[in-house]
């Protein structure tokens, strides 16, 4: 049978997932050290501050420990993109990032009215390169949970009942 020849190497999940996510935690260090993300974080605190009709200085007397920040920047960095090569088809990649990217924006509001100063300039920059590079990887690669080939359908004969 001619069957057409699958050229793409096989994915390997846990490294990819692995290093796709620290890739992602270096990225936000990396643009934290810079400064970069400081204009992220201050404008979402500005943003909520007015929200909440109080005065910048004193709107958020508490911030996030530095290792808790961090810790929930791995965790969304290599959680999702171990959660995006683990899943069949495109489409529900995309609704797994995109549904990430809604959850992480969602911490600022959640941190404004616990009265913590929102930062989550550094976790958002990381869902937002796994998403990126899962994405490439995944056109390259051929996942184990897409399967070797697609499905065959079944023709439907139009003289069956």
């Amino acid at each position: 049978m001619n069957r057409p020849i699958n050229r793409q190497p096989e994915a390997h999940v846990p490294a990819a997932a692995a290093l796709i996510g620290a890739l992602a935690v270096l990225l936000a260090a990396g643009l934290t050290a810079l400064g970069a993300l400081a204009a992220v974080d201050a404008s979402v605190v500005d943003a909520l501050a007015a929200a909440l009709r109080q005065p910048v200085g004193s709107a958020f007397p508490k911030s996030l420990p530095t290792w808790g920040l961090w810790s929930a920047t791995a965790f969304f960095g290599v959680g999702l993109a171990w959660a995006m090569l683990s899943v069949p088809g495109v489409w529900r990649r995309v609704v797994l990032w995109i549904c990430t990217l809604l959850l992480v924006a969602a911490w600022a509001p959640v941190l404004a009215l616990a009265a913590h100063r929102p930062t989550v300039g550094a976790p958002l920059v990381a869902v937002l390169w796994v998403g990126v590079c899962v994405w490439f990887y995944a056109s390259k690669h051929r996942l184990p949970c897409d399967g070797a080939e697609p499905p065959i359908r079944a023709k439907r004969i139009s003289g069956d009942t």
